[in-house]
């Protein structure tokens, strides 16, 4: 298969790259403006004649069209994931995840590319009142910029499988941990911890309720999905059957690395404005194909500290 992944060099997106070229009858194109990406996690990929690697930006939308020519699978997974600080430059979302999704459609469309998996978020179900939150769930009034860009984006995807024929694969992600994470509150604690490890601020109470997937899980489950989902658009939540509060995913941070600081807390039941207070999804449908997540929250969280204490050069990119 030929493969064109979008934001191929960020966390997700290099990591589905990785997996794929690992079957050499496999060709990737991985397109990246390298905004967000890093070069780091494109080093094994260059090195393999079945890769090609493209500096490009969705939104130039003659060499999108040209790059993403003999391609026959899209993985969408480019966007402009900075959901906190929303707020401060709301065209962004627009211009980076909803007509972005334009482009890469219409790209397909004009090379007769039928196939696409798009990553989506869980936060497009805003506050719900229905825990865990499962797909079909009515749809309250949305929190966050990020998450309506992202649910504009779910809607153009169904409106070209409907209207051209394509099938949409849109993956309702939780929060992805593990190996090459470089933003989330994960990173945000250990950046704090190392450069004062006798404080670490808390946005909120520190009781707010979140689900967590690793990135190994979250490949596997993509895969499942792909392999196993017939429908015409299929969408599903990605996550676990758990959750944890900030406080808890603070404790394990801190005897990971063998520090007791003094907690600081910002107060309010929400870290900032649009952030879901509790983030728990149903993957019953996910599960009904056979998947089921290999690592615990804990476990999640564990390793992508190993990772940032291992990478600590990650802290000075962003």
């Amino acid at each position: 298969m030929n493969y064109f992944i979008t934001g191929g060099a960020g966390f997700i997106g290099s990591s589905i790259a990785d997996n794929l070229a690992e079957d050499p009858k496999n060709k990737i194109t991985i397109y990246d403006n390298m905004s967000t990406g890093y070069e780091e996690f494109l080093s094994g990929l260059k090195k393999r004649e079945n890769v090609k690697i493209i500096i490009g930006d969705l939104l130039d939308e003659q060499k999108l069209n040209e790059s993403i020519k003999g391609s026959e699978f899209v993985f969408h997974l480019a966007a402009n994931a900075d959901i906190r600080f929303g707020l401060q430059h709301p065209r962004k979302d627009l211009e980076q995840n909803t007509i972005a999704t334009l482009d890469v459609l219409e790209a397909m469309r004009l090379s007769d590319i039928k196939k696409i998996a798009f990553s989506s978020t869980g936060p497009v179900y805003g506050e719900p009142s229905v825990f865990p939150t499962p797909e079909d769930c009515p749809f309250p009034v949305q929190t966050s910029l990020y998450a309506t860009s992202k649910l504009a984006g779910e809607g153009l995807i169904s409106s070209y499988c409907e209207g051209f024929g394509f099938t949409g694969y849109i993956f309702r992600f939780v929060s992805i941990l593990g190996q090459r994470y470089t933003h989330g509150h994960v990173y945000d604690f250990c950046k704090q911890l190392m450069n004062n490890p006798d404080e670490l601020t808390i946005l909120g109470n520190g009781k707010q309720r979140k689900s967590y997937l690793h990135i190994s899980d979250c490949i596997n489950a993509i895969k499942t999905i792909i392999d196993k989902s017939t429908e015409k658009v299929n969408i599903y939540n990605l996550g676990t059957d758990e959750y944890c509060e900030v406080n808890q995913s603070v404790s394990w941070i801190c005897e990971y690395l063998g520090l007791k600081p003094e907690l600081i807390y910002t107060g309010g039941d929400r870290g900032w404005i649009g952030d879901n207070p509790f983030v728990f999804l149903d993957c019953a449908k996910l599960k009904n194909l056979g998947w089921s997540a290999k690592l615990s929250i804990k476990e999640s969280i564990l390793d992508t500290v190993r990772f940032l204490d291992n990478n600590k050069w990650v802290y000075d990119r962003r």
